[in-house]
């Protein structure tokens, strides 16, 4: 692939591609990102379709290229770049390629129909990264080169794919090459630039990384273009005079020779006064005045094309245009000599200053109704609402129920690909049609939908609209209240999230529906950190819950909500366990209460888990996140969900003393948060878990850099944090030395959990931290504190609990004795329950009170195979000093 004119001063640009394709095929199976920018007509393209020539040989490449009339389209320029290689598969071959990422990420392709839940655009993404690593993994050894122009013009879903996937090059045979216009890029995609500015978070530590600005030729390299072109007679004045005209810009001096070349102009002195009004000619009103001259077929078709935007169908421009197929032929032909457009079949226009040029050129009011043809004629031939959408979306509104039926259906399409942003366009320009009043609300209630994912706050708009617009029937009432409440609570309105349900709840007649919003409102009104009346919330829960056998879903909703909150208060744990098992199905979530279906949400069976793990019943918790994680994955939701399971995961093994598993399963929980975006409800709880995770290794001051990094701290989200936060933020103070703030802390947090009656010292153990804070300055209270979690936790009656509240009695015992017996019963329950750190730390204690250097070994090892560095180097210490004194 030939460039169709040399080069001029472009050697620097070439150096580094050549250094970057170096680099890619010498064996090291490392990528890169080479990033050109430049003003319009610059020379980009034709730069790149050198790249593409020097490393034809030696590489695989694919190419795509955004388009001003297509950046609508979602994953345009993905399909462009993936669909010629997926087609030289056979159908069967192509789905083992996607393995199970098939049935997420292939109907964004084009290559299958869309089957299951609304697709997750991380999850597509995810699907995307595996796919091209694949690919790459079998080219026989040919690395892989993406080549993509006019990346400014790029869809948002492929620039979303892109921004993410940089991240991956160092570890792929693959290099990125990318061209566009620096300001037009930024405005359209302002957060992509962003993240992959130098020194960003995207760029930070990617030696792989090389940008390069395009500048404009010297006068001396457009005067070797111009005599290229006609000739090594053409004087200086002539060429100086083509060099001012066009400002040194590649494309215009091309054009410019190439007119005086069809005028037979002497390029001399003398005719260099008529070089700007050649100039003209290749740009904006010339440009549109010279196509004018090839004759009304040729203009309406041009502008026929220019409405199709890229990969132009002659037969579609010809239905468009209301031509037959032989007078398209000959208007393909007349372009072709003109230089506006070149191929065939499809066509492609030579340059997109031309296309943009033309498509301005059509007077707006003939250009709308092209694009309404264009949308019937895309329709007509079978490719489907969301195909049409694009030019459906340029249509003036004119009380059209056809349109907003196609534009509703478009919607569906695009969410179900996971395109949610292009959807939200679609229903919000059918709004403005606008719809009949009886489907206003509905569409409202779509809309809303459609944002969940992307936009909770401006989910809550729609939503709130559609519930004040008459004309939603109940079920859909019921549903977007739920949905409703749920994007308030992501958007930290929790108060808001349960007043809306009470208030759609009062006017909502008994049965399922009813029972639906009331376990919602128990739900986020549990879920507030802070709350008037929790003992009779509680209360109203218990005489709501309690009688239920889980019959159907809205009664196990309404037990796993009961069963949580009767771990949070403590209660007993074998009653909590009843509950439980009567809000599953055989041990499982039932059907229409697992973790990808809508109707409830994820976090009913999340709940359940989180229950089980804070009473000891870890290996039923452990088969619930393990199916979370299945769950996501198979769905591809790999966003904001699949980092809360891995969360849970983590959750668990903390809670069994596997300390390095669960640190490796928060982090991984964190970096798949991070990609979802900051500040997240889940970044709270990964951040809890995974600093009382490392305070537990002994490893504070990688705990303090977690903290900071992630601002945990107050002021606290509206939400509750799993486990709380405040606790953990004072067990973090306290390993600091920083005892008065944590003292503060722990009170704080004893104040707010106290007054709403929850006492579960696994979840929340700010008694027994305070108790050893306070234990040298005010030990009156301290032991008064331990008692009382003591009497609390026997009321819970797990080991866990009860071994943790007689740890921290033993240092109020009025005598040795009764202190080592006390430690000696904590051992005891501790080395019954799941606890393992939790029995180290005991065994340690009771070994360093009676000075057994057998049982300071016995704690060493168990620490040492948690994962808790820092208690076995003291077992070890401790044992050491005593085996010198005796």
């Amino acid at each position: 692939m030939k460039p169709s004119r040399p080069l001029y001063e472009r050697e620097p640009e070439l150096a580094a591609a050549a250094q970057a394709v170096d680099g890619l095929c010498g064996g090291q199976a490392a990528g890169g990102l080479l990033v050109f920018s430049g003003e319009a007509g610059i020379g980009k393209t034709a730069l790149l379709s050198e790249i593409h020539a020097m490393a034809a040989d030696r590489c695989t490449v694919w190419s795509a290229r955004g388009g001003e009339t297509v950046t609508s389209v979602p994953f345009h320029v993905v399909r462009q770049l993936l669909q010629p290689a997926l087609d030289r598969f056979p159908a069967d071959e192509t789905r083992a390629l996607f393995g199970d990422w098939f049935e997420v990420t292939a109907p964004a392709l084009g290559l299958a129909e869309p089957s299951g839940p609304q697709a997750d655009p991380q999850g597509v993404r995810d699907g995307l990264d595996f796919v091209v690593a694949r690919l790459a993994s079998r080219l026989s050894h040919r690395p892989l080169l993406l080549i993509v122009d006019d990346a400014h013009w790029a869809d948002g879903e492929s620039l979303a794919w892109l921004s993410g996937f940089t991240a991956r090059l160092s570890e792929l045979p693959v290099l990125i090459v990318q061209a566009h216009r620096p300001q037009e890029f930024a405005d359209r995609n302002a957060d992509w630039a962003m993240a992959r500015t130098p020194g960003g978070g995207a760029d930070k530590g990617h030696p792989a990384l090389i940008r390069v600005a395009l500048r404009a030729l010297t006068p001396d390299a457009t005067a070797e273009l111009v005599r290229a072109g006609l000739g090594d007679h053409a004087d200086d004045p002539f060429c100086r005079e083509v060099w001012a005209v066009t400002g040194g810009n590649p494309y215009e001096a091309v054009e410019l020779v190439a007119k005086a070349q069809d005028r037979e102009l002497a390029p001399v002195e003398e005719s260099a006064g008529l070089l700007r009004e050649l100039g003209a000619s290749a740009r904006g009103s010339g440009l549109v005045a010279r196509l004018e001259r090839l004759g009304t077929n040729a203009n309406r078709f041009a502008w026929a094309a220019a409405v199709l935007g890229t990969e132009i169908s002659q037969e579609l421009a010809a239905t468009l245009a209301g031509m037959s197929s032989a007078e398209a032929a000959d208007c393909t032909a007349r372009l072709r000599d003109a230089r506006i457009v070149s191929g065939f079949d499809p066509l492609e226009f030579v340059h997109p200053l031309i296309a943009s040029a033309v498509y301005r050129s059509i007077p707006p009011a003939t250009r709308t109704a092209m694009h309404g043809r264009a949308a019937w004629a895309i329709t007509q031939a079978g490719l489907g609402a969301a195909a049409a959408s694009r030019h459906l979306l340029e249509v003036h509104p004119d009380d059209d129920q056809e349109l907003v039926a196609q534009l509703r259906e478009a919607a569906r399409q695009h969410l179900a690909v996971g395109a949610p942003e292009a959807a939200r366009r679609c229903l919000e320009r059918a709004l403005e049609e606008p719809p009949r009043p009886h489907d206003r609300a509905e569409l409202l209630y779509e809309l809303g939908c459609a944002t969940l994912l992307s936009s909770p706050a401006t989910t809550v708009q729609h939503l709130r609209a559609a519930l004040d617009t008459p004309g939603l029937d109940e079920a859909l009432r019921i549903d977007a209240t739920f949905r409703l409440a749920s994007a308030l609570s992501h958007n930290n309105q929790l108060k808001d999230a349960a007043l809306s349900l009470a208030a759609e709840a009062s006017r909502t007649p008994p049965g399922p529906g009813l029972m639906r919003l009331q376990a919602a409102h128990f739900l986020w009104e549990g879920m507030q950190e802070s709350e008037d009346d929790g003992p009779g919330r509680s209360a109203r829960l218990a005489r709501n819950a309690d009688h239920l056998k889980g019959r159907d879903n809205a009664e196990r909703a309404m037990l796993t909500l009961r069963a949580f909150d009767a771990m949070l208060r403590g209660e007993d744990a074998q009653l909590v366990a009843d509950f439980c098992e009567r809000a599953l199905v055989d041990g499982r979530p039932a059907r229409g209460l697992g973790w990808t279906d809508s109707e409830w949400g994820f976090e009913l069976p999340a709940m359940v888990g989180i229950t089980y793990a804070f009473t000891d019943r870890l290996d039923r918790a452990e088969a619930l996140f393990s199916e979370a994680v299945r769950a996501f994955e198979i769905s591809g939701w790999s966003g904001a969900h699949l980092a809360f399971a891995h969360t849970l995961l983590g959750l668990v093994h903390r809670r069994r003393g596997r300390l390095a598993e669960a640190e490796g399963f928060l982090r991984e929980g964190l970096r798949l948060a991070d990609r979802a975006g900051s500040g997240l409800p889940i970044h709270w709880d990964a951040t809890c878990l995974l600093v009382d995770t490392l305070l537990s290794r002994g490893r504070t001051a990688e705990a303090r850099l977690v903290a900071d990094r992630y601002s945990f701290g107050p002021p606290y989200p509206t939400a509750m944090v799993l486990p709380d936060a405040p606790c953990v933020r004072g067990r973090l103070l306290l390993a600091e030395g920083r005892t008065e703030e944590a003292v503060a802390e722990l009170e704080s947090a004893g104040a707010a959990l106290e007054p709403r009656g929850r006492f579960n010292n696994i979840w929340a153990p700010w008694a027994g931290d305070l108790a050893r804070a306070l234990a040298d300055t005010d030990p009156v209270r301290a032991a008064q504190l331990a008692a009382r979690a003591r009497v609390h936790a026997e009321r819970l009656g797990t080991n866990t609990a009860i071994g943790e509240a007689l740890r921290c009695v033993a240092l109020f015992a009025p005598d040795e004795e009764e202190a080592n017996h006390l430690r000696a019963e904590a051992v005891r329950h501790l080395e019954a329950s799941p606890s393992a750190y939790e029995h180290a730390l005991a065994r340690f204690e009771y070994g360093q009170a009676i000075r057994s250097r057998r049982e300071l070994a016995r704690a060493m090892k168990l620490a040492t195979a948690c994962g808790a560095e820092g208690l076995a180097t003291r077992a070890q210490q401790v044992g050491a000093s005593i085996r010198s004194s005796e």
